[in-house]
């Protein structure tokens, strides 16, 4: 049986079209194995929203030259958003990558196919083994084209999925065993306003939270000028719909979110904070910041972490800006944060934001929480609680997909430790919303 290999970089939409892909492969009869250098075909999925992934998967794709110098019939295919503009030079650079297509290309990977013998069937194929937890593309580009992204210039303009498309993915997920679901969108909440009657993305989660055996629903990625009040209202009714919600801010200086392009303020999206807080107030908030974008200030980045320290998120994906091709802060705005200036700032970020998270986790202490079981890892099973706080605990027998409650024991900014506990009634679906 011919193998196939994928190395992934990046988003979760990027995790999202590597399981496509490999549902592809699977169905054309190829299996997959751990390492490029078992592989028939191997799929690298690149990212360049950080330039740091950027060196990553060109080293990745330097690397394979050598084997494919052993092996010249392995085939080499290339993805993700390092393709664009550059993919001509890409090319000549990297002469001996089989096939290049953008994201989501799907009808590029099967004309390749049927040209090298890989009969991928036309039909989007469901994957075969799904994970516990599945990430589900529900609208794909971006429209806002803030300043520092590349994600336009690669994924293009918005284009939503019908609501009855991804209501028939997830049926089939469910019967396939997937008890959570994530819905993706560079925009997420930009979700339906391209399709006919415009539904948005509460009207979706209303029709997703009545499908049997799914019993957790989460959504990223939102923009917090986009976030509705009906969105955070169905949040916090719908009960498989889970407390917690990615809310990237990116930085606590309005000259800063202007120069980005974010079109908010920081009083705004403090409101929207405390509006949230208020309709949900069990919610778990995380975030996105960028540290030393161009012209950025010492007293400016000091305004973010003044933001932070205030709202108190429970994580924070802290980046240094990089200049992207393509994108408006690199055509007009100098770099002018020295390095050593940014890695100063981060890491002042990471130390306030692990303070931050060890102070909020250790309140779970000696308290039992509800874990949906994802699977094993150093001899532990490991899962997440609704709050998408990671736990672990020893347990001989097979728990994985289960929902169960783990009475936490330990905490750290990063992880909890516990040991399940035997409810006086089957753990069925557990909320707090009712």
């Amino acid at each position: 049986m011919p193998q196939y290999h994928i190395w992934t970089i990046g988003c979760q939409m990027n995790k999202a079209d590597s399981n496509t892909i490999s549902s592809y492969l699977e169905e054309a009869g190829y299996s997959p194995v751990s390492t490029a250098e078992q592989a028939d075909v191997i799929v690298l999925n690149s990212c360049i929203v950080r330039k740091s992934a950027e060196d990553k998967i060109l080293n990745k794709l330097a690397s394979l030259k050598a084997l494919k110098g052993i092996h010249p019939d392995v085939l080499i295919v290339l993805t993700g958003c390092l393709i664009g503009s550059s993919s001509n030079e890409l090319q000549q650079r990297f002469p001996y990558v089989d096939l290049m297509f953008k994201p989501q290309d799907w009808e590029t990977l099967y004309d390749w196919g049927e040209r090298h013998g890989v009969k991928i069937p036309e039909s989007p194929p469901r994957p075969t083994h799904p994970p516990v937890s599945t990430f589900v593309a529900i609208i794909q580009g971006c429209n806002n084209f803030c300043s520092y992204c590349v994600v336009p210039y690669r994924r293009g303009r918005e284009k939503s999925r019908s609501i009855q498309e991804i209501v028939c993915e997830v049926h089939e997920l469910a019967e396939q065993g997937v008890r959570e679901i994530s819905l993706l969108g560079q925009n997420v909440d930009s979700y339906g306003h391209d399709l006919p009657n415009h539904p948005d993305l509460a009207d979706l989660l209303t029709e997703l939270n009545d499908i049997e055996n799914i019993a957790r629903i989460r959504f990223l990625t939102n923009h917090p000028k986009d976030m509705s009040h009906k969105l955070i209202k169905a949040v916090a009714t719908l009960d498989k719909v889970c407390e917690h919600l990615n809310l990237p801010v990116q930085a606590g200086d309005d000259e800063i979110l202007r120069a980005m392009r974010r079109n908010y303020t920081t009083e705004q999206y403090m409101r929207l904070v405390e509006q949230i807080r208020s309709n949900i107030p069990n919610v778990a908030l995380s975030t996105d910041v960028i540290v030393g974008f161009p012209g950025e200030t010492k007293e400016q980045f000091g305004r973010t972490a003044d933001l932070l320290r205030e709202i108190r998120f429970d994580s924070v994906h802290i980046a240094a800006y990089s200049p992207r091709p393509d994108t408006i802060a690199s055509k007009e705005l100098d770099d002018d944060v020295p390095p050593e200036e940014k890695k100063s700032r981060l890491e002042r970020l990471e130390e306030l934001q692990k303070d931050t998270a060890t102070s909020i986790n250790a309140q779970l202490q000696n308290k039992t929480v509800e874990v949906l079981v994802e699977g094993k890892e150093k001899g532990k099973w490991k899962g997440r609680t609704r709050s998408d706080k990671l736990v672990f605990f020893p347990d001989h027998t097979n728990c994985l997909g289960q929902l169960l409650l783990v009475n936490i024991e330990k905490t750290s900014p990063w992880a909890l430790q516990g040991h399940r506990t035997i409810p006086e009634y089957p753990l069925l679906r557990q909320s707090s919303k009712h």
